[in-house]
């Protein structure tokens, strides 16, 4: 184990964080709030901590194998979830650590779960801190750092691996830093383009900024009380489809600028995706149809929700806890399903899903036929058996991980409806769930120790479980 070199790269973490928080000290000022001096303070711990941790870890190897990754990542959003708390209790304006913890964690995983009642009445600082935690957490800290780090080897793919949402993590380029680099800059040109569009729409700048942000982290933190209900039809399309753009595998955006279209077209996961959306939104417009007073305003609700929901975003035009158990039904399990791997999105992973579809018919296959061999294929190339194996394995997990968050929340005098979506809401990064935190409402009433058993679970489904299960490991620590 490689101490040194995890400490290394947490104290860069937090040396990130304090320049990333220059950003809402900024807006604070501009908007002369009084909570700058909530992100000075935050900034000037962030350092303190950092600067002679960075001098202290510095080290010649900085080899980084899947162990240091794992434990790297773990201890990193672990940490950057309590420091991005500190604006929110030193300001005042969440007064209670463990809510600004879980408003954090929620932030950076991209969940979207709030526990705030009063949106609307927080300062334009605090907002947009709030919202730009979604886009930090979106790509993730360590990839970021990846790519501006020079002293980090090529071995730093297992940062990649472990903090991208997906079964297999490859690298873009022969490098990992440069896959980093590529990554986080179509990210960026992405989330330039839904500003611009959003501003063209007619929607403020300041709102067009932190909506963008929890769009392209597939996050769904708003500044209004009824989320985008209040902003035009134009600008809620232009929302859903941003929404569904970053629940695609960003190797795809890079493999369209390298003009590879027949590999994009023949991907399995993306029309996978598409047509899911597309079947769902059908049947949720068809569902809900008579509760509107047009088909184009049902068509847009649904297409709004659907995408909010497949993506892991969170945001909301419509109230579904009022719609009909089917529509329901249906965005409950694509709050399981997420989009596709590769991408900001949460969830189980659809390429998950198709590779466990994969499995269970060749096992049908092999009981009809036991002389029979047949190889899983994905993508048009052969899985190996090794992933087919981490994909069950992570099924198991997940689904083990999932009832136990489920059976503590049920110690909460909530009934099963709204503790059950709230387990699946923050489990897989999706934020809203139904009944008492549906859309309209907030986990404010959960206890302290269900915010924090839910705080560990968008950990827990943004890492995709191994990473927190690692960092608590005895073997993680050994230096074997």
């Amino acid at each position: 184990m490689n101490r040194r070199m995890v400490f290394y790269m947490l104290s860069h973490m937090l040396e990130a964080t304090a320049v990333m928080l220059i950003l809402p000290l900024i807006v604070s000022v501009i908007y002369n709030e009084r909570c700058f001096w909530a992100f000075l303070i935050t900034i000037g711990i962030a350092l303190l901590v950092g600067i002679p941790m960075s001098v202290m870890s510095r080290t010649e190897n900085h080899v980084i194998y899947a162990k240091e990754g794992f434990v790297t990542v773990a201890l990193a959003w672990i940490a950057l979830s309590a420091v991005g708390a500190f604006p929110f209790v030193i300001s005042g304006e969440i007064p209670s650590y463990v809510d600004a913890f879980f408003e954090t964690v929620s932030g950076f995983t991209t969940t979207g779960a709030s526990i705030l009642t009063d949106i609307e009445s927080m300062s334009r600082g605090i907002l947009f801190w709030r919202s730009f935690t979604h886009w930090i957490g979106g790509m993730g800290v360590l990839v970021f750092i990846m790519a501006i780090v020079p002293s980090v080897t090529d071995r730093s793919i297992h940062i990649l691996r472990a903090e991208m949402p997906g079964p297999i993590i490859g690298k873009l380029v022969p490098k990992a830093r440069d896959t980093a680099k590529i990554l986080y800059l179509i990210y960026i040109v992405m989330t330039a383009a839904e500003i611009i569009m959003l501003l063209i729409g007619g929607m403020p700048l300041f709102d067009s900024i932190v909506h963008t942000f929890g769009t392209a982290g597939t996050g769904g933190f708003g500044i209004k009380s009824d989320s985008i209900a209040g902003y035009s039809p134009h600008l809620q399309w232009i929302i859903t489809i941003f929404m569904f753009l970053f629940g695609v595998n960003f190797n795809l955006y890079y493999l369209l600028l390298i003009r590879k279209f027949k590999t994009v077209y023949k991907s399995e996961e993306l029309w996978c995706y598409i047509c899911l959306a597309l079947i769902s939104v059908i049947a949720v417009t068809i569902n809900i149809y008579p509760m509107y007073r047009s088909f184009s305003e049902s068509v847009r609700a649904a297409a709004f929700q659907v995408s909010s929901i497949i993506t892991t975003t969170g945001y909301a035009t419509a109230d579904f806890n009022l719609w009909p158990e089917l529509s329901k039904a249906i965005l409950l399990l694509l709050m399981f399903t997420g989009a596709c791997a590769g991408s900001t999105a949460g969830g189980f992973k659809l390429s998950r899903v198709v590779l466990l579809l994969k499995m269970i018919r060749r096992e049908v296959k092999h009981m009809l036929h036991p002389r029979s061999v047949a190889a899983v294929r994905f993508e048009g190339k052969k899985v190996d058996e090794t992933v087919l194996n981490s994909v069950r394995t992570y099924l198991g997990i997940y689904a083990v991980s999932f009832c136990a968050v489920f059976l503590i929340l049920s110690f909460e005098p909530f009934d099963i409806e709204t503790n059950l979506s709230a387990a699946a809401a923050c489990f897989n990064n999706v934020g809203p769930g139904f009944g008492v935190v549906g859309p309209t409402g907030s986990y404010a009433d959960y206890s302290a120790v269900s915010k924090i058993v839910l705080s560990v679970a968008m950990l827990f489904g943004r890492l995709e479980i191994y990473p927190m299960i690692f960092v608590l490991s005895k073997s993680a620590w050994s230096k074997k």
